[in-house]
């Protein structure tokens, strides 16, 4: 299968790319993205017939109906770090909480967040490749907490790769931070910028789409690439999850084949529930895709009225950081598929020099059709962690936003899965906040021996040793400075 432009072709690059071309060199066109030229079909008989399957089975089977030029040995030894997981049959079990609520935990990876799912078997293959070539490659990263973490662990070294990691200084919580600036492995370079996310993935895009910069790296025979979901190596993975939501509630009886269900997505990229979009166009019965969204609420206005507006706004700072974020990256991709790349040039290109782009009545409408959006505050996160640990369920503040869009955008009342993107180990002084109804500044290490203990809640050894590992990442810069920064590390390793 190839892999086209969102933007178009500007007569340059090739106008079709393979996938490793793809997850090789993410940047398209214009500064478009690469998305597949058709998704397969995987209807009845292919869910059907995966009722049984384990995780590793179900997406073996996906990456192969994609027809990936990847070999099939580097397909299977990159899933097979799913073994790595909580649960090797199981990486990420849904569990009813309530009624017809269950929630999908993608936290049981190594770096207990949902960027596992994706990262793990991403930078097996992408250093496979690189390897292969002969090839060596700069990954970029830029990360509201999450991504971070996991592309320092997947790709830790890995031959043949060097990692930049970009993170907003005071933009993450201390065990993501923690999780970030402790990695000794010798290819990584981690960077607090300055800045919140949206900065840092602004850098990003920037050096991606910067010919000088690539040029530099040419001259130390170092290619380019990102670990950010504008990767379609990240977006291919993250697809997968969705597929099994269903299939686990076929398998456990909650639904027979054709019935519909809801997703409901705690978006901020917008990497996640654009998986689900994916998965519910090659075949998974999805009635709709339900974005919740923080006080961070562009995706929540642009979903209800089809104008994305960043003109003026200010990125708050909230109790559920890894959604603070006002330019959301993979709107595009949807964008693509509803309207084509002449109209999506024409949008992005707006919001970069404009700070906005509308749509038109027909356009929103067609968005609405697939997506409703809702936002919530900090004090409903915190109400809603208490509940639910009231009922025996311990959650992050993220996960608790999905509640609002639970409530209040459903049609019908049929099974309804809700994402759950961090283990509550990454928010603890936030959980703790909620549990006990006050606004003292707990430190970390303090929130997590409390819960813990108090609620006698798993506290897994690799968040246990955080708190005397070395730190071996302490630089903070300003903005200007990245590019300078990643140059001196790639000459010095």
């Amino acid at each position: 299968m190839n892999f086209i432009e969102t933007r178009g072709n500007d007569g340059v690059k090739s106008p079709e790319v393979s996938f490793s071309e793809a997850i090789l060199n993410p940047s398209a066109s214009f500064g478009g993205l690469y998305v597949p030229k058709e998704l397969p079909t995987l209807d009845e008989n292919f869910i059907l017939n995966h009722i049984n399957a384990d995780y590793k089975e179900i997406a073996y089977s996906i990456l192969k109906a994609f027809q990936i030029d990847i070999d099939e040995e580097e397909i299977k030894k990159a899933l097979d770090l799913y073994d790595n997981f909580d649960n090797a049959g199981d990486p990420c079990p849904v569990v009813r909480v309530k009624d017809d609520l269950f929630v999908h935990e993608q936290y049981h990876g190594p770096t207990r967040a949902f960027k596992d799912m994706a990262l793990q078997p991403f930078g097996s293959i992408l250093s496979s490749i690189a390897k292969k070539r002969d090839e060596k490659y700069l990954i970029l990263a830029a990360t509201s907490g999450d991504t971070g973490p996991a592309a320092l662990n997947t790709f830790k070294n890995k031959e043949n790769i060097q990692v930049a990691c970009l993170y907003p200084e005071g933009g993450t919580s201390d065990v993501q931070r923690l999780q970030m600036v402790c990695e000794d492995g010798e290819n990584l370079k981690v960077l607090g910028i300055k800045g919140n996310f949206d900065d840092a993935q602004s850098a990003l895009k920037s050096l991606l789409a910067s010919e000088s910069f690539k040029e530099e790296l040419k001259n130390d025979g170092i290619k380019l690439s990102a670990a950010n979901s504008v990767n379609f190596g990240r977006i291919i993975f993250q697809i997968i999850y969705h597929f099994h939501s269903y299939i686990e509630l076929l398998k456990q009886g909650e639904v027979e084949y054709g019935e519909e269900i809801y997703l409901v997505v705690p978006s901020g990229n917008f990497g996640n529930v654009l998986g689900g979009f994916y998965a519910k166009s090659m075949g998974v019965p999805i009635k709709k895709l339900l974005v919740a969204s923080n006080e961070n609420k562009i995706l929540t206005e642009w979903i209800n009225t089809g104008v994305y507006d960043i003109r003026d706004k200010e990125l708050k700072l909230t109790k559920s950081p890894a959604m603070d974020i006002l330019k959301s990256s993979n709107i595009e991709r949807v964008i693509f598929s509803l309207y084509g790349a002449e109209r999506t040039k024409e949008f992005m290109e707006n919001l970069n020099e404009k700070g906005i782009f509308e749509m038109t009545k027909e356009e929103t409408l067609a968005l609405q059709e697939l997506f409703s959006a809702v936002n919530s505050d900090d004090a409903y996160g915190a109400k809603v962690i208490k509940s639910f640990l009231d009922d025996g369920y311990l959650m992050d503040p993220h996960t608790a936003t999905c509640m609002k869009a639970y409530e209040e955008l459903r049609e019908e009342k049929i099974p309804t899965v809700i994402y759950s993107t961090a283990e509550w180990t990454k928010f603890s002084p936030t959980v703790l906040n909620a549990l006990n109804n006050d606004n003292i500044k707990y430190a970390d290490k303090d929130a997590l021996e409390e819960i813990s203990s108090k609620y006698k809640a798993h506290l897994p050894q690799s968040i246990k040793d955080l708190f005397s590992a070395k730190i071996n990442h302490d630089l903070v810069i300003e903005k200007e400075n990245i590019e300078k920064e990643i140059v001196k590390f790639i000459r010095e390793s």
